[in-house]
């Protein structure tokens, strides 16, 4: 080899280096560092993107890794979130006792990987052990750049809301054995719908049902709604609590709502208020039957015909043309697609109301008497709506009907504007409708805790008397006919398609009784009234006979 001539090992490569470290020497090294041409090596580029496959099995694996050794500390350094992963998670093994942590991950969906918990839980010598399944997403940081676990407390178990926590002791309330109205017992395992409402009924009735509380993983929720359990190491000793529900016609609501999206029903007696049942198919567990803050859409032309009628406006064999489009305080409303216009002298408030007839109703609602506060007046006097008084035994809306000026007075008479009901609200609307007395809907008997129920003067037998027919003519011969078509007895119903700001289909409600029993229901799937909700009352009110 020639005198001046070195061979240097770079990374496993053979470099001839000409004249020591001169200029081409320099050139090999930094190309195989991945300098540039500067002069320096510099930093590896940033990262930017979705993280890699390897990046996304990376991260899990040391998340993973410190979770089932406990080290909150740790494993919240995987995450976005510091700080409320560590709070979460030292509370899964400090508060919750949750010990033995396996955890299994599944074939990662892009950045989203499932996996599966294994652990142990104990407390005062008592163990069970403890398995379930959530998933995880894997982010780019936005300040590190590093792939980092999206943090949310669904990481930590799929029912954990934000601000909740994990506990394990003795439980905050008795168990129930909750019954239905023939002594049933109600299981949220049997009846998935009651599952919330169970867990508030014993949030609320527990220490009064003469049980004795057990030990149990709970979830804790931030917003003071009842505990939610998870596991029971030991039962303690349940206390028995009679409701108003009936597991037939339950058992008929859990199966109707649950082939339409986002939908609630409640059924009740017509002639006592007590609650038959409730039911939601929804993401969450909020109990939109009886919570549900949202427009009804024509099911309130029920009340709004009882306006009318209790004003001296028209009754139901009164004129109420049906034109195309009917304007008030500079806004148009119009009538659903492919309802015929019917200006005639036979043109009545039964007819506009059967066939669902927006322009009737909107026509009528600057008649002499009427003000902008009339129908809050019909719904607080006669229908016991809005006052913030009814007690049912559980969390419950009481409706809201608000006097409103302009385009909002002649909405709310259609079921837009301002007014917001529940389900129960509207099954309460038909019973006060078809029997004339206002009597508050329940789910526990007040005897139990002294409650009071809310009262209201209810209408008078005439008007009842015209509600009902209208109904009765909507379910045989109007826009409720194909739901209720497969309903015997003595039935009556009333359709309502509610539209919503951002949404392209509108919300379908629907409400109806049979006989003694009223039921109503909407769905957020969307559609006219008969399309999703009509099918979950019929099936309701089938059940009830």
């Amino acid at each position: 080899m020639p005198k001046g001539v070195k061979v240097a090992v770079i990374g496993g490569v053979f470099a001839v280096m000409v004249g020591g470290a001169g200029y081409g020497a320099y050139n090999i090294v930094s190309a195989l560092n991945g300098g540039g041409a500067t002069g320096s090596a510099g930093p590896a580029p940033e990262r930017t993107g979705p993280p890699s496959a390897e990046e996304v099995e990376d991260t899990t694996t040391k998340f993973f890794a410190a979770w089932e050794k406990g080290e909150a500390a740790q494993a919240s350094t995987y995450t976005d979130n510091n700080a409320a992963a560590q709070a979460l998670l030292s509370a899964y093994g400090k508060n919750a006792h949750i010990t033995g942590v396996t955890i299994t991950p599944g074939a990662a969906r892009g950045t989203t990987v499932p996996f599966t918990v294994k652990a142990k839980v104990s407390y005062e010598g008592k163990s069970k052990p403890l398995t379930y399944k959530s998933e995880l997403t894997v982010v780019r940081g936005r300040t590190t750049k590093r792939a980092l676990v999206d943090w949310q407390p669904t990481v930590v178990h799929p029912q954990l809301k934000r601000d909740d926590t994990l506990v394990t002791g003795e439980a905050a309330n008795p168990p129930i054995e909750a019954v239905d109205r023939d002594g049933a017992v109600l299981t949220k395992e049997k009846y998935p719908s009651l599952g919330p409402v169970l867990d508030t009924l014993r949030e609320r009735y527990g220490d009064k049902a003469g049980g004795e509380p057990g030990v149990e993983l709970s979830i804790r929720h931030a917003d003071e709604s009842a505990d939610t359990s998870l596991l029971t190491l030991s039962k303690g000793k349940p206390g028995k609590l009679e409701t108003t529900l009936s597991a037939s016609v339950q058992a008929a609501a859990e199966t109707a709502v649950k082939k339409y999206a986002d939908s609630s029903v409640v059924a009740l007696k017509t002639g006592t208020g007590e609650v038959l049942a409730v039911a939601n198919h929804r993401s969450d567990a909020f109990n939109a039957a009886f919570e549900g803050r949202v427009a009804p859409g024509s099911t309130m032309k029920i009340l709004t015909s009882a306006m009318l009628i209790d004003n001296g406006v028209t009754t139901m064999n009164g004129a109420a043309p049906c034109p195309p489009t009917a304007t008030w305080q500079s806004q148009t409303f119009k009538n659903l697609d492919g309802l015929k216009p019917d200006e005639s002298a036979s043109a009545t408030l039964a007819n506009g109301f059967l066939r669902s007839c927006n322009t009737a109703f909107i026509k009528l609602v600057d008649e002499d008497p009427l003000t902008d506060a009339s129908l809050t007046t019909e719904a607080e006097e006669r229908f016991g709506l809005g006052r913030g008084d009814w007690k049912t035994g559980i969390v419950s809306f009481d409706g809201s009907v608000p006097a409103s000026t302009g385009p909002d007075r002649a909405a709310n008479a259609i079921g837009q504007g301002q007014v917001q009901m529940s389900p129960l609200n509207m099954a309460s609307v038909t019973a006060t409708a078809i029997t004339g007395d206002f009597r508050q809907p329940y789910l526990i008997a007040p005897a139990l805790d002294g409650r009071q129920l809310a009262t209201a003067k209810g209408l008078s037998s005439s008007t009842a008397a015209q509600l009902k027919q209208m109904m009765r003519l909507t379910a045989t011969q109007g826009t409720a006919r194909p739901a209720m078509s497969t309903v015997g007895g003595d039935i009556g119903a009333k359709t309502g398609s509610a539209e919503v700001d951002g949404k392209a289909t509108s919300d379908s409600w629907f409400t109806g009784f049979r006989d003694d029993v009223a039921a109503a229901a909407m769905s957020q799937q969307g559609g006219h009234g008969g399309d999703a909700a009509g099918p979950i009352v019929a099936a309701v009110l089938r059940a009830s006979g």
